[in-house]
């Protein structure tokens, strides 16, 4: 998932966001079917391997967050991913019933079922992100694709910028995805973010690998035990979408500070000899910590870069992100392994926390704030590629702005916005 997260996240910025979208959701569905009829642990080793290849995030991410208004962006990041949560209790419960019926191989083969119901929707429907159609010169697809989804487009000059940083012809717009995303204007944010996104898995994967286990070490039943894991789930699901309505008021800093806090918090309160209610409530909370921070921070990846770089950004920011959910399972197993107390492996999940909510502190403004002529949404300037016209887009959609329906109004999508008249980070 390292790889694929990565080169898939950096092809998409180059090949489109729906050509990826639909050849990794067909890549990952057939390689997981492929598993069923594996004949050996090697040969089974090597599909999950090519499975981990599709990188369907970082190009779903990318996309929903170019479609999703500003106003709603992290409520839209949170809802995709509870799919995480929601698709692992559903998953448990799949197996219960499956696999003693009709065996393991039976559980692989219905991840065939992504080939038969969704990649036919998506060849229907899916569009393609009108910000790439334009910046690609694709300009009358992005006028079709604009009037199929009844998308007003407003083209305009883009204004020359009046300060002093280079322009776009030799600044990051110039460069690369990759190249982008790693010079001077980015490259801090894009460490920052690399390493936020590492702890977050790591948090993640060690609750879900060990939480089990590391209660039933502190005295509870195995019955209590796969509980405090499903009500971690739970508390992630419910927890992040209630939490980004905050998030979309306020902005994305304070709320993954405190949910990086909230997850050192909780997992703290999980070393204490404490009412069984009070630890479930502490579990909960700790799902919320974790898999929201982690929500919250790829949903402000989406806004801190420009489109044409988002799905580079988005890739390695879950592709690197990965080595954190590599090194927690074997460094969590190395200290129950020692037989210390069992604190010490909540301990171990809390230093990632209290280290995630210090680094976002370090995410510098982004680089063309401010500056004329670009576009702003909490505190963050997108702009197009060189040569491409600024487009200012968009009627909010009609959930969104039901009392002024009356209104002749243009609102952000596609990943670009029209600068209004006044900003607030």
């Amino acid at each position: 998932m390292l790889i694929g997260a990565t080169t898939v996240g950096t092809l998409t910025d180059i090949l489109g966001r729906r050509r990826m979208l639909i050849c990794c959701l067909t890549w990952f569905s057939v390689m997981t079917g492929l598993c069923a009829i594996a004949t050996s642990p090697e040969v089974f080793g090597i599909f999950r391997f090519l499975a981990g290849l599709g990188g369907v995030l970082p190009t779903a991410s990318a996309l929903s967050g170019e479609y999703s208004h500003p106003k709603a962006r992290n409520l839209v990041f949170a809802i995709i991913f509870s799919g995480f949560p929601v698709g692992g209790i559903l998953a448990a419960f799949t197996g219960m019933f499956v696999i003693p019926r009709f065996g393991w191989q039976a559980m692989f083969l219905l991840g065939l079922l992504p080939l038969a119901l969704i990649v036919p929707v998506a060849l229907k429907f899916l569009p393609e992100s009108i910000a790439f159609l334009r910046a690609k010169g694709r300009h009358a697809e992005a006028e079709r694709t604009a009037r199929r989804w009844s998308i007003t487009l407003e083209d305009t000059q883009e204004e020359a910028p009046t300060t002093t940083r280079p322009s776009a012809e030799t600044g990051p717009n110039s460069m690369s995805p990759v190249k982008a995303l790693l010079s001077r204007d980015y490259i801090v944010a894009t460490l920052c973010f690399l390493v936020m996104s590492c702890l977050c898995l790591f948090m993640i994967y060690g609750y879900n690998t060990w939480l089990p286990e590391i209660m039933r070490q502190a005295g509870y039943s195995s019955g209590s035990a796969l509980g405090f894991l499903l009500m971690f789930n739970l508390g992630a699901v419910v927890g992040q979408l209630l939490i980004s309505l905050a998030a979309d008021r306020l902005g994305s800093k304070p709320i993954i500070v405190t949910t990086y806090l909230l997850a050192a918090v909780a997992v703290i309160l999980l070393s204490l000899r404490l009412p069984t209610a009070v630890l479930y409530a502490a579990v909960a909370l700790g799902g919320v910590g974790a898999m929201g921070t982690q929500t919250f921070v790829l949903a402000y990846v989406s806004k801190y870069y420009p489109v044409r770089m988002g799905a580079t950004a988005m890739g390695w920011a879950l592709g690197f992100g990965r080595l954190g959910s590599m090194l927690a399972p074997p460094l969590l197993g190395l200290i129950i392994g020692a037989r210390l107390a069992f604190q010490w492996n909540f301990y171990a999940l809390a230093v990632p926390g209290v280290i995630g909510a210090a680094l976002i502190g370090l995410v510098p403004r982004a680089p063309w704030t401010g500056s004329p002529g670009r576009t702003r949404e909490g505190g963050r300037a997108r702009a197009l590629p060189a040569g491409a016209d600024l487009i200012m887009l968009l009627r909010d959609s009609p959930a969104l702005n039901a009392p002024h329906s009356a209104k002749k109004n243009t609102a952000p999508c596609a990943g670009i916005t029209p600068q209004p008249p006044t900003s607030r980070r």
